[in-house]
C-alpha cells in the first residue's frame, strides 16, 4: 500500500486487512459470524437512509458569508451580526422544492425553499423562507391537509390534480400564491436566478427596546429568470438534478452566486391601522408604503464536502432567533416554530443541533442531557437544573423577548379580512400581455385533468372575482362558462 494513502478502518478505527473477501470456513464457506467488519458494514448499510423530510425533501445547499453593508440597521435591531457595516457572518443555505420526494425532479412547478442559517456569535439564527413572498394558507392547522393534496393519492399512489384543485378551490386564500406559482417565477431557471423571502412578518427590537415589524427580501444579483415550460419538462426526464448540478458547478468554478438582503421596516403601531393584516402570510406589504432598505450581501463560495452530512442533516427552524429578532403573531409562523424543530427531533434525534452543520459557533450551556447521539460531552459534571447555587449557567434578563399586547377570548378565530382577491388581481393586472398568456395557459394545462366540472367552476369563480378577464379566459380555455351568479 502506498505510504500517502490512508488505511481503511472500521467505525471503531480498527484497520481493515481485507475488504474484498468475507471470513469463511474454507473457500466455500459458510461465512463466519466472527467477521465483525462484514457485519458492521452490512448493518450500517441497512441504516444509511434516515426518514426523508415530509416536505422540502429534495434540496441543494452551500456555505458562504453574509456581510452587512448598511451602518444604519442597528437603529432597528440589536442583533449583533447586523451591528455594523463590514461585519461578516458565516452562513449555510439550503434550497429545496416543496412537494416532491428526495429523488424527484428539480425542474417542476413548485415553490422553492430558501432557508438560511447564520452562525452568529449569539447563536444560530435561521431564516426559513421561500422564493415567494406569500404562502398558500395562513393558519398552520391547515398545513397537513394542504401538503396531503400535493403528495400522492392514498389509493393510486399517483399525484392527483383532483385533490390539488379541490383543496385550492375551497381555500380562496391560496389564490395569491398559486398565481405566483403558475407565473414565470414558478419555474426558476436555476437556484441562482431567483429571489428569496422571509415571507412572514418578524419583529426587530433595538437597544432602546423599540420594536419594529420587518419583511425580508433577498434579491438575486444574477437576476431573476424563469425556465421555459417545455424545457423544464425535458430536463425533468433527462437531468432531474439540473438545479443541484448548476449550483454546485457555479461555486466549483468560482462563479459565486450572491444576493442583496433588503428589509421593509414597518413602524410598530402601524399593524393596527394598515390596510392589510401584516401578519397574514397570504398578503404582501407594498414597497410603495414601506420602501426596501439595504441590509447586506450574501455570497455562496463553498460547496459541501459531503451531501448527507451537511445538506441532508441540515436542520432549520423558524424558532431559532437571536436577541433583537423575534416572532410575530402570524399564525403560520407560530405553528412552524413548533413543527420544524419537532420534525428534526423525529428525523435526526433530540441532539441534532450537535451535528456539525447545525452546531453554533458560540458556547452552548443548557440543561438538556442524554438522548441518542449526545456527542458534545453531554454537559460533563455541570449542574442539570436552574436555578442553582453552584455556579451553573443562569438566565440573562437583558436577553428577554420584548412584550406584545394581546387581547380577546381564547377561541378558534379566523383572520378579520376575507379579501382574497384584491392582491391576486393586482398581480395579474401588473403582468404584461405575454406573461398573462403564459399564466393562463399554465392554469389551463394544470386544471384540464381535473375530472369534476364543479371543482373547475369553483376555482374559475375565484379567478373571476380577482379579475373578470382572468376568469373568462380560464373558463374559455377549459370549455366552460363563468357561472351566471358570479358576474
Amino acid at each position: 500500500m502506498s505510504n500517502n494513502r490512508k488505511t481503511l478502518t472500521t467505525a471503531a478505527g480498527i484497520p481493515v486487512g481485507d475488504n474484498q473477501n468475507s471470513v469463511t470456513a474454507g473457500s466455500r464457506g459458510p461465512v463466519l459470524i466472527q467477521d465483525f467488519h462484514l457485519l458492521e458494514k452490512l448493518a450500517h448499510f441497512n441504516r444509511e437512509r434516515i426518514p426523508e423530510r415530509v416536505v422540502h425533501a429534495k434540496g441543494a445547499g452551500a456555505f458562504g458569508y453574509f456581510e452587512v453593508t448598511n451602518d444604519e440597521i442597528s437603529k432597528y435591531t440589536k442583533a449583533d451580526f447586523l451591528s455594523e457595516a463590514g461585519k461578516r457572518t458565516d452562513m449555510f443555505i439550503r434550497f429545496s422544492t416543496v412537494a416532491g420526494e428526495l429523488g424527484s425532479a428539480d425542474t417542476v412547478r413548485d415553490p422553492r425553499g430558501f432557508a438560511v442559517k447564520f452562525y452568529t456569535e449569539e447563536g444560530n439564527y435561521d431564516l426559513v423562507g421561500n422564493n415567494t413572498p406569500i404562502f398558500f394558507i395562513r393558519d398552520a392547522i391547515k398545513f397537513p391537509d394542504f401538503i396531503h393534496t400535493q403528495k400522492r393519492h392514498p389509493q393510486t399512489h399517483l399525484k392527483d390534480p383532483n385533490m390539488v384543485w379541490d383543496f385550492w378551490s375551497l381555500s380562496p386564500e391560496s389564490l395569491h400564491q398559486i398565481t405566483w406559482l403558475h407565473g414565470d417565477r414558478g419555474l426558476p431557471a436555476t437556484l441562482r436566478h431567483m429571489n428569496g423571502y422571509g415571507s412572514h412578518t418578524y419583529k426587530w427590537v433595538n437597544d432602546q427596546g423599540e420594536a419594529f415589524w420587518v419583511k425580508y427580501h433577498f434579491v438575486s444579483e444574477q437576476g431573476v429568470k424563469g425556465l421555459d415550460v417545455d424545457l423544464a419538462e425535458k430536463l425533468a426526464g433527462e437531468n432531474p438534478d439540473y438545479h443541484t448540478e448548476d449550483l454546485y458547478n457555479a461555486i466549483d468554478q468560482g462563479d459565486f452566486p450572491a444576493w442583496k438582503l433588503y428589509v421593509q421596516i414597518i413602524p410598530y403601531e402601524d399593524y393596527k391601522t394598515y390596510k392589510w393584516d401584516i401578519f397574514d402570510v397570504t398578503k404582501t406589504v407594498s414597497k410603495k408604503d414601506y420602501p426596501r432598505i439595504e441590509v447586506g450581501r450574501m455570497v455562496l463560495n463553498r460547496n459541501p464536502e459531503n451531501y448527507f452530512a451537511e445538506v441532508e442533516q441540515a436542520a432549520f427552524t423558524p424558532g431559532s432567533f437571536v436577541p433583537g429578532i423575534e416572532a410575530s403573531p402570524d399564525k403560520m409562523l407560530q405553528g412552524r416554530i413548533f413543527s420544524y424543530g419537532d420534525a428534526h427531533r423525529y428525523r435526526l434525534g433530540a441532539n441534532h443541533q450537535q451535528i456539525p452543520v447545525n452546531r453554533p459557533v458560540n458556547e452552548v450551556n443548557n440543561n438538556q442531557r442524554d438522548g441518542y447521539m449526545a456527542v458534545d460531552g453531554n454537559g460533563g459534571s455541570s449542574p442539570v437544573y436552574e436555578p442553582n447555587s453552584i455556579n451553573g449557567p443562569a438566565e440573562d434578563q437583558t436577553k428577554k423577548s420584548s412584550p406584545f399586547e394581546i387581547m380577546g377570548e381564547a377561541d378558534s378565530v379566523a383572520y378579520d379580512s376575507e379579501d382574497h382577491y384584491t392582491q391576486p388581481g393586482d398581480l395579474y393586472r401588473m403582468m404584461s400581455a405575454d406573461e398573462k398568456d403564459r399564466l393562463i395557459q399554465n392554469f389551463i394545462n394544470h386544471m384540464k385533468p381535473v375530472e369534476s366540472d364543479e371543482i373547475k367552476l369553483r376555482q374559475i369563480e375565484h379567478f373571476y372575482k380577482a379579475d373578470p378577464e382572468w376568469g373568462e379566459r380560464i373558463a374559455q380555455g377549459l370549455g366552460l362558462r363563468v357561472p351566471e351568479g358570479v358576474k
